[in-house]
């Protein structure tokens, strides 16, 4: 199963596009019989280290870590700020030549995308929603899907995805023209479907991630692990209905870059069946909370 390292919430553009779905109050995650399991010890999950910083809204809080990993899969990148360097065309403006499409790529041979190309439109290509494949790994950037999209969520043994729009507009204001996607990322900003982690709401082989201000669905790359308590360094490892922050926030987490918590109900105590140490913090500052999302919470240790 693939991992994706999404930057933690401080440092990925998001852009709301449209009002989302309700994500109306529902029974919590946790469950009475919920056993909280301890953390592995020893070497960080993926070798990576904590850059993340801890403050009272846990939506501001997450593990950061170093983006490399054994799959040559999906993952968001940090370009600096302007865009990636290398890039040989625009995204936003598809100026590539006739029967081209600007796509992103890693052009070091790693597994994040960190520079735009010019690669051949496939014959008969994809709209968004399609499948599609790949030619190599997923962020070659040779794929099956038509200009402005990209081959999303690859499996690395079928070389299969699914066609994803590339964001509107230009950077300063990127739109998605389906209502229901959000445009994430800072390169490429794509247009993927906004969730609620307490519904659970997303397809199977999903799970509904922190993605900046709002939450998206992504592969759930959780395996084995994923419950209360186990160490995480990417976002989308932990189990659904869960998620990765800091270290100091979950009981027992000290030695990691960060663990697996539940998301929760404000007001509810359903957190302290887990650790008798936490309770159900808003995931928004106060005024903050796009609509129908205030009531959504995380177990964490008070800071």
């Amino acid at each position: 199963m693939r991992k994706f390292w999404f930057p933690s919430p401080p440092f990925l553009a998001v852009a709301v596009v449209a009002t989302m779905v309700g994500c109306e109050p529902s029974s919590p995650f946790v469950d009475a019989s919920a056993e909280a399991t301890s953390p592995e010890t020893g070497d960080d999950p993926g070798g990576g280290s904590s850059s993340g910083t801890t403050t009272s809204n846990p939506g501001e809080t997450g593990p950061g870590g170093d983006e490399s990993t054994s799959d040559p899969g999906n993952g968001f990148l940090q370009p600096p700020d302007g865009g990636p360097e290398g890039s040989e065309c625009n995204t936003w403006t598809q100026d590539c030549p006739a029967g081209q499409k600007c796509t992103f790529w890693a052009n070091d041979g790693g597994n994040s995308w960190n520079a735009t190309r010019c690669v051949d439109i496939a014959p008969d290509p994809g709209q968004a929603g399609e499948p599609c494949t790949v030619e190599g790994n997923g962020v070659t950037g040779v794929d099956t899907c038509d200009v402005g999209a990209m081959c999303w969520d690859v499996d690395l043994d079928t070389s299969e995805g699914t066609c994803v729009d590339f964001c509107s507009g230009d950077e300063s204001n990127p739109v998605c023209a389906d209502p229901t996607m959000l445009c994430v990322g800072r390169g490429p900003f794509l247009c993927l479907p906004s969730c609620c982690p307490l519904e659970r709401d997303c397809t199977e082989g999903q799970a509904c991630y922190p993605v900046s201000h709002d939450f998206q669905c992504a592969p759930d790359a959780s395996g084995d692990m994923g419950g209360f308590g186990d160490p995480c360094e990417y976002i989308n490892v932990c189990d659904p209905g869960m998620m990765c922050t800091a270290a100091e926030t979950v009981p027992g987490c000290e030695s990691a870059v960060g663990c697996c918590t539940a998301f929760c109900e404000v007001g509810s105590s359903s957190c302290s069946l887990l650790d008798p140490t936490l309770e159900c913090a808003p995931w928004y500052e106060e005024g903050e909370a796009p609509p129908g999302q205030d009531h959504i919470g995380v177990c964490i240790v008070p800071q």
